[in-house]
């Protein structure tokens, strides 16, 4: 089934979502590609903001989007591991039947199914400003979905069978 069609129905439920993908087996390819997509799109949400700040302070444009480029496609990654092993080590003391896959999968797959709300998010940064109402709650919404999406994903993946 198609990414897309895949992230449409995470909205609706996220667990049966991340249950298809986790019975799909052990694919640290697929995995690590869920993972650089999203955080290639959570790039792409922070530019309208980066030019918004280069028009009102002056600031290099080029020079943040290449930080934020390398902060997004080399350290959040890395960052995505660590608390994928975190969350491993704590469930896997709850739920003995969790997987160190499965902990990557959940938050992978939720990081990816909350891009779209990301991009949404960066485009009313680049618009409105952080201080926006609208800003405000489209940001608690990404936040939110991410969490849930997560959550989901590591109650699906770390259930017995």
């Amino acid at each position: 089934m198609p990414v897309s069609r895949d992230i449409a129905r995470t909205y609706r439920g996220p667990r049966a979502v991340v249950r298809d993908l986790y019975a799909m087996g052990v694919r640290e390819d697929r995995a690590i590609a869920w993972l650089m997509i999203g955080c290639l799109l959570v790039f792409l949400s922070r530019l309208p903001a980066l030019q918004r700040a280069a028009i009102q302070t002056g600031s290099d444009f080029q020079r943040d989007a290449i930080y934020a480029f390398f902060a997004m496609m080399m350290i959040a990654p890395l960052l995505f591991y660590a608390i994928a092993l975190v969350f491993y080590i704590v469930t896997r003391i709850v739920r003995p039947h969790a997987t160190a896959y499965g902990a990557r999968l959940a938050i992978f797959w939720g990081w990816l199914a909350a891009s779209p709300l990301a991009l949404f998010y960066g485009l009313l940064v680049g618009f409105n400003g952080l201080d926006h109402p609208g800003t405000t709650l489209v940001g608690a919404l990404w936040f939110v979905a991410l969490i849930w999406f997560w959550v989901s994903g590591l109650i699906e993946t770390s259930k017995g069978t």
